[in-house]
């Protein structure tokens, strides 16, 4: 894994932090096309309205707050290219990370209901980033009223996600834990055609890590030594090979329901 970077100066999308990029590609806006097949249908003239919206795309370094915790955005961020996290700060510094975020994903729709930002959401590596504006968002939607319906359910998914994080919190070992957050993460990375078998990228820390499971350093290390001396899981610097799937499966106890990938498929 990657040495841990700087936790998330505060630098909104409009500060220095952020380098404007090109337009994205058609693959970069492919991978948002991908996801909302993967629990939907979109039809070709969905397609094409998903391709033609306006994009203001910009470049965010690692560890850089996307949006900040009290913020009121006027625009949600489709991540091109890249990994993200939603995550809080306690008063005396400590992080709780929320949800880790690939590509194609747009980790705050919500806030084109919730008007106040009550976390915030940061770049975990170098990314690319497109930002749309709710008035676009709300256009889209008003024009093609089933994708509306699908970014609903993306919500609602995201909703599922958070019940399956405290299940593990509360009652899963550190090995089930880590197990579990690695079958997920290949499924939804899966879902938007950045996987290759078993193996895919999560450019994350050790320390990201614990902060989102709620372990420390320390026993995250010691578990995937043991995952990895198993021969179920090998960890590299920036990409996950799941070596027995399913070994990693059944210790993890996972079923991929909550995720509702309802056209997805196990590996």
């Amino acid at each position: 894994m990657r040495a841990a970077p700087p936790v998330f100066p505060t630098i909104s999308a409009s500060g220095s932090a952020a380098v404007r990029s090109a337009p994205p590609s058609p693959a970069e806006r492919g991978r948002l096309i991908r996801k909302l097949e993967s629990i939907g249908d979109v039809s070709a003239e969905e397609e094409a309205a998903l391709r033609e919206l306006p994009v203001q795309v910009r470049n965010f370094p690692d560890g850089r707050d996307i949006v900040a915790e009290g913020d009121r955005p006027a625009q949600c961020c489709l991540i091109l290219d890249g990994f993200a996290c939603r995550y809080r700060l306690l008063p005396e510094g400590r992080r709780q990370i929320l949800s880790f975020h690939v590509s194609g994903e747009i980790p705050d729709l919500q806030s084109l209901h919730l008007k106040t930002m009550d976390h915030s959401l940061g770049t975990l590596s170098d990314s690319k980033l497109g930002f749309i504006s709710h008035a676009d968002l709300r256009e889209l939607i008003r024009r093609f009223p089933r994708v509306g319906s699908l970014f609903w359910r993306d919500t609602l998914i995201d909703a599922a996600i958070f019940r399956e994080w405290m299940v593990g919190l509360g009652r899963r070992t550190a090995h089930q834990r880590i197990a579990h957050l690695m079958c997920e993460m290949l499924l939804r990375v899966k879902a938007v055609g950045l996987a290759r078998e078993y193996q895919y990228p999560l450019p994350i820390t050790q320390t990201e890590l614990a902060d989102a499971l709620g372990l420390t350093v320390v026993h995250v290390n010691r578990v995937l030594r043991s995952l990895r001396e198993d021969g179920i899981l090998r960890v590299d610097r920036n990409s996950v090979s799941i070596l027995d799937w399913e070994r990693i499966r059944k210790l993890a106890e996972f079923n991929p329901l909550y995720l509702h990938q309802d056209k997805g498929s196990l590996p």
